[in-house]
């Protein structure tokens, strides 16, 4: 097929990697987001995602082939329209669609003839069909002839050295016939793997099902991890132990809690939907009040290490180390640091912390964390420090300098294996 005009909406961590995706096959890309700043910075060719550099993007934007913008009314410019919006939950845990259904009505105000919408933006099943086509339906025109719908799940994984946007298979679903062979074929021109499914319903279910299926086991070993401290066993080395097993075995890690946009926020979506169909979701549900309680945990470590020395969490400095949600990454997103330094506050802790991928402390739709600047990891720094706590395990940070200048360090990644210190000075947590 010729090369379409793509349309990608919100061009956060989901979106501008699929923008590099595109333009490095030859497609020319029109990038819509909300946010000026963003806008503006990609304009100039700079990236705000640290593990893309800026060099794609320069190239990009002076040829022309990406073209950035917040003006929603150049919608119907491009072929092809893929949303790429957050979908966070509400204060009760509820799915808060309400980014979708903006950019969907947005999407709909400019919708023409033989457009392609498809939806990436992770979901309960039933989302595109019942929220996204009876807005686009609302237009007059028809899915399926008049314009076309679809959805295919956002599997990035920032950071990743091993599976990068074209690499990862791509599983997509149409509305109908005709809309999954359209999505299939606009894919095909950039992923090496495309996967169709039955619907819509299906791909929709299909994320969900990675995501609770991490979740789940997350939580398990969370839980031994409790379990195992009780008895005196090191969880992380009984995981190594499992993972000599060639077959029946995948490792999963514990850690201070969930984070990212996917893990912590996924599962939730299931639960949602089983309680509208008056279904328990039992298992899900334990999962997430098993990762949610980890954060009270480390926080609990912290003061029972800090007693040992003979000071309360009250007063004490605390330097948190890494606020990005995974290693080596710059993405904040539901990271389980901002629930731990919110936790350590509560009980009147001095927080600082150091992260050299996140300079200074994003707001939040979530939690409620002062404004903070990363600091250097200097021996003097550390020194000042009443407890170290290891929160994400960069590879940046020289663990046996930190051990070495610190006087107590509480490590809830076992980022500290194998460094000898004196009694006490390492916690496990």
């Amino acid at each position: 097929m010729p090369q379409p005009l793509i349309g990608i909406v919100g061009l956060g961590y989901v979106g501008l990697p699929l923008v590099r995706a595109f333009v490095s096959c030859g497609a020319s890309v029109i990038g819509f987001d909300v946010d000026e700043r963003k806008v503006d910075s990609l304009h100039q060719g700079k990236s705000y995602i640290r593990h893309l550099d800026s060099s794609w993007l320069k190239v990009a934007v002076e040829n022309k082939t990406f073209r950035p913008t917040h003006d929603m009314s150049r919608l119907d410019e491009p072929d092809v329209i893929i949303i790429c919006v957050p979908t966070p939950l509400n204060a009760s845990r509820d799915p808060d669609m309400s980014y979708i259904e903006n950019t969907t009505i947005a999407i709909a105000k400019k919708l023409r003839a033989g457009q392609l919408v498809v939806l990436e933006s992770t979901t309960y099943p039933g989302t595109t069909r019942d929220v996204v086509k009876p807005i686009l339906d609302k237009t007059g025109l028809k899915c399926g002839s008049d314009y076309f719908l679809a959805f295919s799940p956002e599997r990035e994984d920032p950071g990743n050295q091993h599976f990068t946007t074209q690499t990862i298979p791509k599983v997509v679903g149409g509305i109908d016939k005709a809309s999954l062979s359209r999505a299939v074929e606009v894919y095909s021109l950039v992923m090496k793997h495309v996967v169709p499914v039955a619907s819509c319903e299906v791909a929709e279910a299909s994320k969900i099902l990675e995501n609770t299926y991490r979740s789940v086991n997350i939580a398990m070993v969370n839980e031994l991890k409790l379990l195992f401290m009780k008895l005196g066993i090191d969880i992380w080395e009984v995981i190594e132990a499992a993972k000599s097993k060639p077959f029946g075995f995948q490792a999963f890690y514990p850690g201070p809690g969930l984070g990212g946009h996917c893990i912590p926020i996924d599962p939730f979506y299931l639960t949602w939907l089983a309680r509208c169909h008056e279904m328990p979701t039992r298992f899900i549900e334990l999962a997430g009040e098993i990762n949610t309680s980890m954060p009270r945990f480390v926080v609990d470590r912290v003061a029972e290490a800090l007693n040992c020395l003979g000071k309360a969490v009250n007063g004490a400095r605390v330097g948190i180390l890494g606020v990005a949600y995974k290693k080596n990454i710059d993405d904040p997103r539901e990271s389980p640091s901002f629930k731990l330094m919110e936790l350590l506050l509560e009980r009147g802790a001095i927080l600082s912390y150091s992260d050299p991928h996140v300079p200074t402390l994003p707001k939040m739709r979530s939690f409620h964390v002062p404004t903070l600047s990363s600091q250097d990891l200097t021996a003097e720094y550390l020194s000042e420090m009443d407890c170290v706590l290891i929160a994400t395990d960069h590879s940046a940070f020289d663990y046996e300098f930190i051990v070495a200048h610190s006087k107590l360090v509480v490590d809830t990644r076992n980022a500290t294996l194998g460094i000898k210190a004196p009694k006490g000075r390492i916690w496990k947590a």
